[in-house]
């Protein structure tokens, strides 16, 4: 059975409990700290001590990481701007902050034998529930009831607007998921195929030294692969915070 769950290319996404705790309150509370729960933790530890480690204020000379995050900050800054508008540096602390959680979980999960963070249903499609349920509480927030005009495109037949009004709030409702299975989708997928293709190439290594030498073919795209997978780290977490900034201004604005 161990086996199966090593070789298992959705084995690595499973959740499991690492550490329980069980106290007699209210009948039965069970305590459990999950891979998930600690890998959360331990990205919270990296960005915040890459931060702490970037800081600049008692430096003459600003070293490599503080002119990166210097840099991440000013494309963050100017990406917000851009997308959302009025008041931007309200939200750039948010966004910011959500990038670096999604990219660093993101890069974390590419070392082998780690756990994804990402990949995992409860966070990603979480996330997307929450910065749903918040966008709309902001909308309603500003516009009151004029946000419902949101639903109804301007210059709308009145004999259509049922049918649009529908077709609008099913697009509009499916945002609270499509955030989320968008970024949970990629990390699966990309992962799982690295996970088949080194399975493979460890058996075929495991073989005599002309089969293992022919695999060094097959090996180098492999590694371009894994290559392929930490960009898509990087554009995942860019373009989660990209669609976040535009949901944002359509709050804001009811484009």
């Amino acid at each position: 059975m161990s086996n199966l769950f090593i070789l298992s290319p959705l084995g690595q996404f499973e959740v499991s409990s690492l550490l329980g705790l069980n106290i007699p309150l209210l009948g039965e509370m069970h305590l459990s700290l999950t891979n998930l729960g600690l890998y959360s933790i331990f990205i919270l530890l990296v960005v915040i001590g890459l931060h702490y480690y970037g800081n600049n204020d008692s430096k003459l000379i600003p070293n490599k990481w503080s002119i990166s995050l210097e840099s991440s900050f000013a494309s963050l800054s100017s990406m917000v701007r851009e997308q959302v508008g009025t008041h931007s540096e309200i939200y750039l602390p948010f966004v910011y902050s959500l990038f670096f959680f999604i990219l660093i979980g993101n890069l974390i999960s590419n070392v082998p034998y780690s756990f994804a963070v990402t990949a995992s249903g409860v966070v990603a499609l979480g996330l997307s529930l929450t910065i749903f349920i918040g966008v709309t509480i902001l909308a309603l927030s500003i516009h009151g009831v004029k946000f419902f005009a949101f639903f109804i495109p301007a210059g709308t037949p009145l004999g259509l607007v049922p049918l649009l009004v529908l077709i609008e709030l099913v697009s509009y409702l499916a945002r609270a998921v499509s955030l989320g299975v968008r970024l949970f989708a990629n990390i699966v997928a990309g992962h799982t195929l690295l996970k088949i293709l080194s399975t493979y190439l460890y058996k075929l290594f495991s073989g005599s030294v002309i089969i293992a030498l022919i695999t060094l073919i097959p090996f180098t795209i492999f590694l371009a692969l894994i290559g392929l997978e930490l960009a898509v780290s990087l554009i995942q977490a860019f373009v989660f915070t990209l669609l976040v900034c535009s949901y944002l201004r359509d709050a804001i604005e009811l484009h």
